[in-house]
Order: structure tokens, then C-alpha cells, then sequence
């Protein structure tokens, strides 16, 4: 494969990021880089060789939730994360030595093209949701190479739009219809309209990607009758914020081993966390009536033990939507992001 998809990093691109404290190492210090000069897939083929698990990858944009008719701001939950996770420090808990700091998905002439449309207009949404199509093709061509390579992607950034192309590039991976488990208020399961971040996997359904789903969280007021018959009539579950949290009539671990005993078999698994299911979090869609923090470290514990899970999708994290400004949305989302991917991490460590 090509790298016009792709921009590859090198430690330069993180320089600004990176600080040093004397007698500790940190995140930085340890993570892989490709050559950017050098042909993708094989590149990662050859990284897998010497040891690397794990792919850090970006997707900087916002069209996926304002193709949805939502806001924008998700294109800078990347630089949120690596702010915060570049500066861990390793230790005996976590060195992620066996992870390749990949570089972003291209998206930034789609960005532009969609950065004046109003999605108010159903002509210019309906270009958004067609620059939404674009970016399918390109998410789904780089994770494709990743999973070629028998690497597992961390994406992060962007909107759950991008679902879609990793589930469609695991499947032509593996082939084989996929499993996911879902963290998130909303389904995502809306009508086949144009390409947004609410059909994910609707349209992954319908294009024979996706073979179960499971929703951990979803909210009873914000998925509509038409979605919720969509999912029973797909054969899909979900258990909801309120069986968990208000009713209490389950617990959150129960809730998420409902889908993940019933993922039974040898077909791939995908991580999906929309983080607008935590309470306080600055994203597209603000809630304070979601989770915690450490419930949605838990729920990326759990399902990343599962032996057939191949990749983490973090998504909606826009940090300019925090109530007290950009800076501190920044810091706030970048904390939680770094969480969830450590979280990750340190579930495929021995004993875990």
C-alpha cells in the first residue's frame, strides 16, 4: 500500500509534546516510529517481526458528528492524548515498548472542504455526508495494512463515523463478519442516509461486516423506537444506563459479559468507546448522566482480556467543549484518553 492515506510520524512530529524529568523514562522514549520513506505494508509486517503489538493512529477530524447533525471539535482529541500519554512514566506496571507510534490518517483537504457547510442546509449536509464517504475509504485502507501486519490499531480522534472502516478493514482482513462491544449512550445504529457518526454500524451491518454488536450504556432517552427495533431486529443487544445505574437491576461487569460470553467462536472482536458516555467529558454531545472514568477503564479492561479482540477505538472527545475552555478541555480529555489506552495496554500483559 501506498502512504497517501497516511502521514507517517517521526519523533519530530512529537517534539512539542515531549517534556524530561531527570531519573525517569517516559512514554516517548520508548515507542517505535516508521520510516516514512519506507512502502506501509511492509513496513509493518516488519515491525510485527521485531515485536510490536500495538498501533497508535490518529483520525483529526469532525465531519462523521456534523454529518450527523451534531457539533464539531473531535478532530483535536489526538492531540489531547498525546500530550497527556507521551509523558507517562514507564515502570514495572507499564513500559509500551511493543507499541509503534504510527502517525494520522490523511483528512485535512476533507476538513476543509466540509469546514464551511452548514448542516442545517440538506444540501450541504448531504456533502458532508459524502466527504464522510471519502474518509470511509481512508480509515478503512490504513487499518487494513495494520491488520494485514497482525497488529492491533489504537485509533483515537475523530468521530464514531469511523467504526465503519475498521470493521469493514477487519473483516476483508480476517475474512470474517465481526464482533463489537459498544460503550456508548447511543447505539449508532440509524437509518442508511448518508454516512455519518450515527450508522456506523448500521452500515456495517447492512454491508455484511458486522456479524453481533453488543451496547453497554445505552441511554432510554436518546436512541429513538425506530433504532431500538433496528437492533432487535438485527439480532443485537444492549443493556442500558438505566438497568445499570438507575435501576441497578445489573451490574456493569454482568452488562458487559452479556455480550462478550455470547461472542463465542473464532470471529475477530473491535473495542469501541465512545467517551461521551462519561459524565463531565468534553465531547460533542456533553452529558452529566453517564459514567465514570474508572467504569469506562473497567469496560475496556474487560473486553480487551478477550482472546479474539483486535483493535480500541476511542472517539468524540472535543476538548473546546469543556465548560471552563479549550486549555482545560485539552488536560481533562487528554487524561481520560491516556487512561482507557492504558487500560488497553495493560490488559494483553501476562496475568492480567
Amino acid at each position: 500500500m501506498s502512504n497517501h492515506c497516511l502521514h507517517i510520524y517521526t519523533e519530530a512530529d512529537i517534539t512539542a509534546y515531549c517534556t524530561s524529568r531527570e531519573n525517569e523514562h517516559r512514554f516517548w522514549q520508548t515507542l517505535a516510529f516508521l520510516q516514512p520513506k519506507d512502502d506501509l505494508t511492509q513496513a509493518l509486517r516488519d515491525a510485527a517481526q521485531f515485536g510490536i503489538k500495538y498501533v497508535l493512529v490518529a483520525i483529526n477530524e469532525d465531519l462523521g458528528p456534523r454529518a450527523n447533525c451534531g457539533r464539531g471539535g473531535a478532530h483535536l482529541g489526538w492531540q489531547a492524548f498525546l500530550q497527556r500519554f507521551l509523558n507517562l512514566p514507564c515502570n514495572r506496571f507499564l513500559t509500551p515498548d511493543d507499541v509503534l507510534l504510527l502517525g494520522e490518517v490523511r483528512c485535512d483537504d476533507l476538513q476543509q472542504q466540509g469546514a464551511n457547510l452548514d448542516n442545517r442546509d440538506p444540501v450541504q449536509l448531504a456533502q458532508l455526508r459524502e466527504l464522510n464517504s471519502q474518509l470511509d475509504e481512508r480509515v478503512c485502507a490504513v487499518m487494513r495494512a495494520i491488520f494485514d501486519a497482525g497488529l492491533a490499531p489504537i485509533v483515537i480522534g475523530g468521530g464514531h463515523n469511523n467504526c465503519f472502516g475498521l470493521l469493514q478493514a477487519l473483516s476483508q482482513s480476517t475474512q470474517q463478519a465481526c464482533h463489537a462491544i459498544n460503550f456508548d449512550p447511543h447505539a449508532d445504529f440509524r437509518a442508511l442516509e448518508g454516512r455519518h457518526s450515527g450508522n456506523g454500524f448500521s452500515y456495517a451491518y447492512d454491508q455484511g461486516y458486522l456479524a453481533d454488536y453488543h451496547v453497554v450504556g445505552m441511554h432510554e432517552q436518546k436512541n429513538n423506537q425506530t433504532i431500538i427495533s433496528a437492533l432487535d431486529n438485527a439480532g443485537f443487544s444492549y443493556a442500558s444506563y438505566q438497568d445499570i445505574l438507575v435501576r441497578r437491576t445489573l451490574t456493569l461487569t454482568e452488562a458487559c459479559h452479556t455480550g462478550l460470553t455470547r461472542f463465542a467462536g473464532q470471529a475477530p472482536l473491535g473495542i469501541e468507546v465512545d467517551v461521551d458516555a462519561i459524565s463531565g467529558m468534553p465531547v460533542s454531545a456533553y452529558t452529566n448522566c453517564g459514567f465514570t472514568v474508572n467504569d469506562a477503564e473497567h469496560f475496556v479492561h474487560l473486553a480487551a482480556c478477550q482472546e479474539h479482540a483486535r483493535y480500541l477505538h476511542l472517539c468524540e472527545a472535543a476538548p473546546e467543549h469543556h465548560p471552563q475552555g479549550l486549555q482545560q478541555g485539552i488536560s481533562d480529555a487528554g487524561q481520560v484518553l491516556a487512561s482507557l489506552v492504558c487500560s488497553y495496554l495493560q490488559a494483553g500483559k501476562p496475568g492480567a
